[in-house]
């Protein structure tokens, strides 16, 4: 952390651009059709005057940072587009240099304590700064000529005592041990509408890409799954079990996460839930395949519920509770053992919570915590790459992706962007049905072309064909 180097944030700039999903996506309370997608550069400048830019990109999706079903889309599109532009004033708001993490540190507060005045929840809050952090460290990659990689697990950020919840640990050992793996599983997104069998599948897009559980399946080679529940019991365990009965066909071992998406109250009904999937014997080898079960309970109401006392029979995390840099602190206090990882809540929290677990797993003498990597629609380019290599120096082994099902790739995109990215991670993307998508292949995910220089980017898009936001 001695070495981190300090500098002046000189010009942050917001852009946006639109994404069209190839198929409907329901999670929660929304059936995600379109969605904008936003982009941060930011310019930084270096003790000796010279200057680097660097960027991030993040989906703006509706009705998982605010769930209130009083706003519209497009309501929630403008909270996003709110806290983005509050994060570049604060950020740009003072020019004396410091760390990356420093900048972070030094904003932080007043940026929650801001948005809340707007009526803003703090998971909400977090998007804006969590775009230009990733922003501001690709840029601090390339003036050095550092991978996202070497950065951290040399500490480049600074990442330390600047902020109180950081301050009990000492990052420069624990980044120094961080090694990336060359690949990871992919953790396929089976959502609450999606089709399981050809039969389920009324009306087909016909794009040549999967459309159904099955499908995916032969075509990607999933081992790993993330299986949505709506809050209905009757209804979750008839969907679990046909599910099941495409899953139990696989020869090998399969792995899955319950993603309850806050559509329970309580415990109760969790359990509840937990009681039926058990006592079904269709379900068996399912039940024993599930990994963890992923925030059932609502975010207002999830800290309140004990689960130390219920009979789960799986471990627990929170993921839209995660609010804020201590949430995870008090989940653990209430019974829950993880916490998932999205670049969305800030590059920062997912390297202090995988701090957090090394040292509680530490104490225990057991690997009772852990951190999760879960996706938000993340797209091929900077979003997925620099979730990807997040996740992956963090360690862990698989992680959520679904971007590459309901979207068609970069087909979207300028033709020179798909190629531009495609050269740069040719083990990361393909070009198949007319376009450059993210490459599956016996369920994995090659990562080795991350390791350039910047954060997990050897290229970028054509910035001059999006919205400008002022």
């Amino acid at each position: 952390m001695a070495d981190a180097p300090r500098f002046r944030i000189r010009e942050i700039e917001l852009y946006e651009r639109p994404v069209v999903l190839r198929l409907p996506f329901r999670f929660g309370v929304v059936t995600l059709r379109e969605c904008p997608q936003a982009f941060a550069r930011a310019r930084i400048e270096l003790a000796d005057g010279a200057s680097a830019w660097g960027a991030a990109a993040e989906m703006m999706a509706p009705k998982w940072f605010d769930k209130n079903l009083q706003l519209s889309n497009e309501d929630n599109f403008d909270q996003l587009r709110d806290v983005l532009r509050m994060a570049r004033e604060a950020y740009l708001s003072d020019a004396a240099p410091a760390t990356a993490f420093g900048h972070f540190a030094r904003h932080h507060g007043g940026h929650l304590a801001a948005a809340q005045a707007r009526g803003f929840n703090p998971l909400l809050a977090s998007y804006g700064p969590a775009l230009i952090d990733r922003a501001v460290l690709d840029a601090l990659c390339r003036s050095r000529g550092a991978s996202f990689a070497q950065a951290l697990r040399g500490n480049l950020p600074g990442m330390g005592a600047a902020h109180p919840e950081f301050a009990p640990f000492d990052f420069d050992a624990f980044l120094a041990r961080l090694q990336p793996s060359g690949s990871i599983e992919a953790r396929h997104t089976v959502g609450m509408i999606d089709a399981i069998t050809a039969a389920d599948a009324h009306e087909r897009v016909n794009d040549g890409l999967p459309e159904t559980l099955e499908e995916v399946i032969a075509a990607w080679g999933h081992r790993y799954f993330k299986l949505k529940v709506g809050g209905q019991i009757d209804a979750d365990l008839a969907r679990l079990e046909a599910i099941a009965a495409v899953l139990d066909r696989l020869p090998h071992p399969y792995f899955a996460s319950l993603d309850g998406n806050e559509q329970y109250s309580d415990a109760a009904g969790v359990a509840e839930l937990v009681a039926g999937l058990r006592a079904r014997p269709a379900l068996a080898r399912l039940w024993q395949s599930i990994l963890f079960i992923e925030q059932p309970i609502a975010r207002k109401l999830a800290l309140q519920a004990d689960l130390r006392g219920a009979q789960l029979g799986k471990p627990v995390i929170i993921d839209e509770s995660d609010g804020e840099l201590g949430t995870f602190v008090q989940a653990r206090e209430r019974g829950y053992a993880g916490v998932s990882s999205k670049t969305c809540k800030g590059f920062y929290k997912s390297v202090l919570n995988a701090a957090r677990c090394a040292r509680w797993n530490a104490e225990a003498g057991e690997p009772r915590y852990f951190m999760s990597a879960e996706d938000l629609t993340t797209q091929a380019g900077l979003s997925v790459q620099q979730d990807l290599a997040l996740v992956n120096l963090l360690g862990i082994a698989h992680v959520e992706r679904n971007g590459h099902y309901y979207v068609n790739g970069m087909a979207a995109q300028p033709q020179a962007e798909q190629d531009a990215f495609l050269a740069a991670h040719p083990d990361l993307y393909e070009r198949s049905h007319g376009a450059v998508r993210l490459r599956i292949a016996g369920g994995r995910i090659a990562l080795g072309s991350l390791q350039c220089t910047g954060f997990a980017s050897g290229a970028m898009p054509d910035f001059a064909a999006m919205t400008r936001l002022a």
